[in-house]
């Protein structure tokens, strides 16, 4: 998967500019929209993670080498599928597997790719979001694990999403997957008496994907579809979850926005700055559908209170103003509950828009003390900052802000939105 996604150079290249071309175009592609349904089809047998990833990635290589002279297959995810468990297959006839692996015949048995109908075979990306979230796997580890394993995301990119080194996180997925082969984790759905305890971390892993798409940036993905569809099938699998609603709804409202987020030249717009106008209706409506049925439980949680902040957001579709004052306590509930970086940050901002940003400064600066080293790590915790330095006219101090905010933005586009308000702070510093 990694070498899908690192941005190295493909095999395949379009004419004149180093493009790639519909061969690693469609492998992407796979990658991105079909790499976790596959590993799960391909782990389900065995819940050897380790080794359906392995073969799994020995097939996008091979797709690689061989689509750009042979062309692509009709059916990308077919043909990817096949070759991965050819791959485990040989595997299954060694000696030692022989003795220690059982072979499913009805599963795994060989077929002709053309045979082969991916999108009729059931998706057990949500039976594995489940073992990861087994009993037997560290808590800390449950939510990474899910993001790198039915998710396709990079310890690299878990990593940062977690504060957190790289080398460290890989070390513990490693750990976390041996684990689950180890223990002999039952790859299903668990009884309904044993969801309750493993929904809290399916539904961090799904947020989690939200975050990292929406970090990630819309030239990657126009909308968190992956996360948008996942959100919608815990909903049917625990309709009485007012979180899982709440999660939904916020997901929802996220990607109604998405559109509006830049502009026709390729550059961010801050949310203040968006045209309602570009926002999905449809998205919009369905989340507040999701928010009414959480509501009618009477249970309050994490997720829900994002999604009624995100909601009071985009009511300013049809208001035309934001409720600033809701918004600020909402968030105070929302940290109050929650507490975490994201949230204190976010109260800063909210703060600084309601008691000025000299209040919402002060409010910033208590969280990152309080938070110690990981808040030095957290882009938007140096972005806000940045901004609410320039608002109270302290430009040198925003510069250097703005210089330590743009280090560790990966996002293109809002990269060079902060770089244009750095260059702006410059020139004023210097009385230009």
């Amino acid at each position: 998967m990694d070498t899908l996604t690192s941005g190295g150079g493909s095999p395949e290249a379009g004419p004149g500019q180093g493009e790639p071309g519909p061969a690693a175009l469609s492998a992407e592609a796979a990658a991105r929209d079909s790499y976790g349904r596959l590993l799960a089809l391909l782990a389900a047998s065995t819940s050897d993670l380790a080794a359906a990833e392995d073969a799994l990635g020995d097939a996008f290589e091979r797709a690689l080498r061989t689509w750009p002279s042979q062309g692509v297959p009709g059916s990308p995810d077919a043909w990817l599928l096949t070759v991965a468990r050819n791959r485990l297959r040989d595997q299954w006839k060694s000696a030692r597997s022989q003795r220690t692996l059982p072979l499913d015949a009805g599963q795994d048995a060989l077929a002709h790719i053309d045979e082969i109908d991916v999108d009729s075979i059931p998706d057990r990306r949500l039976e594995l979001m489940l073992v990861c979230a087994h009993p037997a796997i560290d808590r800390a580890v449950r939510t990474p694990l899910m993001l790198n394993t039915v998710l396709g995301f990079t310890a690299e990119q878990i990593g940062r999403a977690f504060s957190m080194p790289s080398s460290a996180m890989a070390t513990r997925l490693v750990r976390a997957k041996k684990r689950v082969k180890a223990a002999g984790i039952p790859f299903r759905v668990p009884d309904r008496a044993d969801l309750p305890a493993r929904m809290t971390s399916v539904l961090e892993a799904v947020y989690g994907a939200y975050v990292i798409d929406w970090a990630t940036g819309p030239q990657a993905r126009q909308l968190p579809s992956e996360a948008l569809h996942l959100a919608e099938v815990l909903t049917t699998l625990v309709p009485g979850d007012p979180e899982a609603r709440g999660l939904a709804a916020l997901i929802e409202l996220s990607a109604a926005r998405a559109p509006a987020r830049i502009d026709a030249e390729g550059r961010f717009v801050p949310l203040a700055d968006q045209d309602p106008a570009l926002w999905n209706q449809q998205l919009i409506s369905r989340a507040h559908e999701h928010l009414r049925a959480a509501h009618a439980r009477g249970q309050l949680g994490r997720f829900q209170l994002e999604a009624a902040i995100q909601a009071v957001h985009c009511a300013r579709g049809t208001e035309g103003t934001t409720d600033w004052p809701a918004l600020l306590s909402l968030h105070r509930i929302l940290h109050a509950i929650a507490p975490s970086l994201g949230s204190g940050v976010a109260l800063a901002a909210v703060t600084a828009e309601v008691d000025g940003p000299a209040a919402g400064l002060a409010t910033l600066d208590q969280l990152v003390e309080e938070a110690g080293p990981n808040a030095s790590r957290f882009q938007p915790a140096r972005a806000t900052r940045a901004h609410l330095l320039d608002r109270l006219g302290r430009k040198e101090e925003a510069v250097a802000a703005y210089e330590s905010a743009i280090s560790l933005t990966h996002d293109t586009a809002e990269r060079e939105y902060l770089k244009t308000n750095e260059r702006r702070c410059l020139l004023q510093s210097r009385g230009y």
